[in-house]
């Protein structure tokens, strides 16, 4: 028979090749939406991502990106791969940690401290065993921790860390007594060390690592000696957080400014003074050590080291941003700039502990932190960050109820009964912590994996073993794959197996118990959020859920042990109880499978592509970020998908470093047309420009008005209530000379747009400033002369585009800014662009592809749904245009591909399918178009009906969406004199509207 050492090795490789296959069997075949084709394509050319980096990832991404010896589309599944691999790793760690946690409590002692040599019975081994199968598949089949197992994004690896940290403790737990124990202690630091480059929610397990040691090191702890480690442990997050991470790069630049400003050395010498100080340091605390022979300060030196020497993975960023990369995100060069990088202090600040209330009134504003850039040999301070004052009577204890944003005011009322310019009270405030912090944004996360999710519409809720049936229930809930109902039975399992554990082993069941609250609702405290998110945040509380698995596992012991009456053979009893508790992972795989399956799934990639192909060679594309920008980055990083595009990101065009960057050469496309020097934009100077009414100005060149700028010109200078003198426009009329024949020489007007050509652009930049971006585009238009084609993406939002809709054309999924203006353009429609019919039309029906869109087997989210939605509003803008020049078999031709290629069974209809209403009937397709209108009355009907009775603000969008959409169809039913279904949407909009 085999020993219980090598049958826990055999059973947790087979439980780590179950989750394994499970994962590669899911896996995304190319780059996901969000941060996914950032990291893949940032892994590939280790360039540098968004703040605060993640170069272990990266490193390691890299490695993994090798193995496709050349063939670039396999870059991705290799790189989703590493995700995959570190989930599984998780998964076998989590199995070694909870046998050994059920171990002691199989023996019958838990306060054993080595239990290496104590062998268990088979019926013993088979409980352990399969105690940590059940809890280790639990959470390889845990929604958030699948989600994350398939995709290329940092949180598998980071959970992978915090997985590693709490089994090697373990093991040092059995070890302790050993002379050389300590090097389990040192290896936690080194992993500890690599998890900052990945995430820093692995730091969250410190404190129940420290209660391990406290109870290891003291057989009869105290409630002092408790709440000394917790203090202890917790000041070594702190020292790690903000001593190691941020304070010493920002000890190294006080170094290194202090030196080369003061004392006149080159640039670096003050960062190498540093570097000789702290190794200095660090080698008399070694001596120290040994020449008194002190274990605990020569173990915590040996940690502090191997922490370093995981964090060196960040000397990556430097270095590689240094060499100019074409990703090079806040361009952290140097040590001044890469301690902005650390901090991540480009998305500002929330408050936690102590802070204003929303509607807090600014009294003053103070500098803060100077911002060092270099100049000739110096660093010059570029800008001060401004902090802003409030009075004392507006602050309050842990305030959550802080944002001032007015869609963030519309949202908190949906929690709590607020009002504009009341100071809500600390009731107020707790009830937004409990109601919408921890209940909405934490427990609802916490039941999804272990009770059931309603379905993948954001805000969705928690399925109960009572909401089994799908009556009343709207068809996107109903019918939804992402619908899974688990019928509590893992929360029950584990709930057994918390009361068991804290029953027979109450330390551990603490420390447990802190790895559940510390990497959970901690978290909520931290993260302190707003009360809207662009998507669900449930990857951010893996950890508390991996915590609870441990009981999951551990309540198959105690599932065993409410069977003794019935079972008295342990053999018998433990297979009968592991069988039983099988059933929670078994349900959640089968529950599960279709939502997490990915395999067949490349709209992200091909919508990047698409929209890449939109546009003309060597053309500008302006983009909104993350969804709309990271596929583009993968497909040109990665698959060199047309890199002749430049495309720039609205939001980073609001900063110095990223206009640097659209400066200079990028694969086969060329610096941007931009003449502003770099004084004109560096941040802090023309950040925005205010509107500044002058009477004498009634229109501006606007070649004229980017070289006032460009001279910082007093003309338009006006001066603030600080008394700093800042850069406006007079008069929101702009124009811009257009050299028509060198236009038509150029060749870039369609032959039927020749007589829409003008002399001279006329538009209203209608808006109370200029933001840092409009100027760069307003300068690129007077600066390019129509030399290189300039796109504005569809999706971008219609306040980026200045009112400069009359000169679009569509050619695809982009906008072209041409110098003819559409005679048609009327403001009041939401149709922009004169549509170039043979363009768009080559590119839509022969270009374009839409791999796997008619499949009705793939699973498509709610970001899955958004880029086919704006397909088909292309697809029927097209169509209209042939139909407007009598064309219907073309029209028709355009229709059958939309409909083939994006039919309802796989991709729903949306608010825009009924556009396709009238131009059906037009070509004889009445029966299809009477289809379109009865599914989406319908759907609409049975959606508005279930939300009205089910909290309709927490689902205005999908309430608003739906309302959209009758409105779509009660207009097209107007239009083709269909009466009865006009009035049938009519009043289902009079039933739901007075309720909005």
């Amino acid at each position: 028979m085999r020993s219980y050492k090598s049958l826990n090795n055999l059973v947790g490789w087979l439980v780590f090749a179950v989750a394994t296959l499970t994962y590669l069997l899911t896996l995304e075949p190319t780059a996901s939406f969000w941060d996914c084709g950032e990291f893949i394509a940032c892994s590939y050319k280790l360039l540098v991502p968004h703040p605060p980096g993640a170069p272990t990832f990266l490193l390691l991404g890299r490695l993994f990106s090798l193995f496709s010896f050349g063939d670039v589309t396999k870059v991705s599944v290799l790189i989703n791969m590493l995700s995959a691999l570190s989930s599984s790793f998780t998964v076998l760690f989590l199995f070694w940690t909870i046998t050994m946690l059920a171990k002691k409590l199989v023996l019958n002692q838990p306060g054993l401290q080595d239990d290496r040599l104590a062998e268990p019975t088979m019926g013993q081994t088979l409980l352990i065993l399969g105690a940590g199968a059940v809890g280790a598949l639990s959470f390889a089949f845990s929604d958030s921790f699948w989600f994350n197992a398939v995709e290329a994004e940092v949180y598998a690896m980071s959970a992978l860390c915090t997985a590693a940290v709490v089994w090697i403790m373990m093991k040092w737990e059995n070890r302790a007594d050993e002379p050389d124990s300590d090097k389990w202690l040192i290896l936690i630091a080194l992993v500890l060390g690599l998890s900052i480059g990945v995430h820093l929610l692995n730091l969250l397990a410190i404190p129940a690592l420290g209660f391990i040691y406290y109870y290891r090191r003291h057989p009869n702890p105290t409630l002092w000696g408790g709440v000394f480690t917790l203090a202890i442990s917790s000041l070594i997050v702190g020292l790690i957080l903000a001593g190691i991470i941020p304070g010493l790069p920002s000890l190294a630049g006080g170094f290194e400014v202090f030196f080369v400003n003061s004392v006149g050395l080159p640039f670096n010498f003050g960062l190498v003074i540093f570097l000789v100080l702290f190794i200095s340091l660090i080698w008399f605390g070694f001596r120290y050590s040994f020449r008194n022979q002190n274990r605990l300060v020569n173990t915590a030196m040996l940690c502090l080291v191997f922490i370093l020497i995981g964090y060196s993975s960040y000397l990556i960023v430097p270095i590689r941003s240094s060499y100019h990369p074409t990703i090079n995100e806040n361009n952290p060069e140097d040590v001044l700039s890469f301690v902005s990088y650390l901090k991540r202090e480009q998305y500002g600040d929330r408050p936690l502990l102590y802070g204003p209330q929303f509607n807090a009134e600014p009294i003053d504003q103070k500098e803060g932190a100077p911002r060092y850039v270099r100049k000739g040999d110096k660093y010059v301070v570029a800008e001060r960050k401004l902090e802003t004052i409030y009075r004392d009577e507006d602050k309050m204890l842990l305030p959550r109820i802080y944002s001032p944003d007015p869609s963030h005011l519309y949202n908190y009322k949906k929690w709590v009964d607020i009002q504009e310019g009341v100071k809500p009270t600390m009731g107020q405030n707790l009830s937004f912590l409990f109601k919408y912090q921890i209940g909405h944004m934490y427990w609802r996360y916490f039941l999804w994996n272990y009770v059931g999710r309603e379905s993948d519409i954001q805000q969705a809720g928690v399925v109960w073993p009572w909401d089994g049936g799908k009556a009343g229930l709207p068809e996107r809930i109903a019918d939804s794959p992402a619908r899974n109902n688990f019928f509590a039975i893992p929360l029950i399992l584990g709930l057994l197996g918390l009361f068991y554990q804290a029953r027979r082993d109450g330390r551990n069941a603490f420390v447990v118990g802190l790895l559940f609250l510390f990497t959970g609702l901690a978290i909520v405290i931290y993260l302190n959020q707003p009360p809207i998110e662009p998507r669900e945040r449930d990857y951010t509380f893996t950890g508390g859920t991996f915590a609870f698995a441990i009981w999951i596992g551990l309540g198959v012991l105690g599932l065993a042990d409410l069977l003794k009456a019935i079972l008295k053979a342990d053999s018998a009893r433990a297979g009968a109880a592991t069988a039983l508790a099988l059933l929670a992972p078994g349900l959640m795989l089968t529950q599960g499978w279709d939502d997490h399956n990915r395999s067949d799934r490349y709209n992200s990639v091909d919508s990047a592509k698409n929209l890449l192909n939109s546009c003309a060679p060597n053309a500008i594309l302006f983009t909104n970020g993350d969804n709309d920008t990271f596929p583009l980055w993968y497909a040109q990083e990665v698959e060199g998908i047309r890199t002749d595009v430049r495309v720039a990101v609205l939001s980073y065009l609001n900063t110095d470093w990223y206009i640097n960057q659209m400066k200079r050469d990028s694969y086969k496309s060329a610096p941007l047309p931009i003449s502003m020097s770099s004084d004109d934009y560096a941040q802090g100077t023309n950040d925005y420009l205010p509107y500044v009414e002058n009477p004498a100005v009634q229109e501006v060149n606007l070649k004229e008005f980017v070289q006032l700028v460009d001279q910082d010109s007093p003309l338009l200078q006006v001066q603030t209530q600080s008394g700093r003198s800042m850069l406006s426009f007079p008069t929101r009329k702009f124009f811009l000379p257009v050299d028509t024949a060198a236009v038509e020489k150029l060749g870039i007007i369609p032959k039927d747009r020749r007589k829409q050509l003008v002399s001279r652009m006329e538009w209203d930049m209608g808006k109370g400033a200029i933001e840092k971006k409009n100027l760069v585009i307003l300068d690129m238009l007077a600066t390019n002369n129509w030399k290189r084609p300039v796109y504005f993406s569809t999706t971008v939002n219609s306040d980026d585009y200045m009112n400069l809709q009359p000169y679009f054309q569509l050619e695809g999924l982009a906008y072209r800014i041409l110098p003819a203006r559409d005679p048609n353009y009327d403001p009041r429609s939401q149709d922009d662009g004169y549509v170039a019919q043979d363009i768009m039309f080559e590119n839509m029906m022969n270009k374009f592809v839409y791999r796997n869109l008619d499949r009705a087997d793939i699973f498509y989210d709610e970001n899955n749904l958004r880029f086919p939605s704006n397909y088909r509003r292309q697809f029927s803008r097209l169509t209209d245009t042939y139909l407007a020049e009598g064309n219907k078999a073309k029209a028709k031709q355009i229709m059958d591909k939309a409909f083939a290629v994006m039919p309802d069974k796989s991709i729903p209809y949306d608010y825009s399918s009924p556009q396709f209403v009238v131009p059906l009937v037009q070509v004889g397709e009445k029966a299809r178009a009477n289809e379109v209108m009865d599914t989406m009355t319908n759907r609409a009907q049975q959606a508005l009906a279930y939300y009205s009775t089910h909290n309709s603000a927490l689902f205005d969008m999908e309430v608003q969406a739906n309302l959209a959409a009758l409105q779509s169809v009660y207009r097209a039913a107007e239009q083709v004199g269909d009466q009865a279904r006009a009035k049938k949407a009519y009043d289902l909009l009079n039933q739901y509207y007075p309720r909005q």
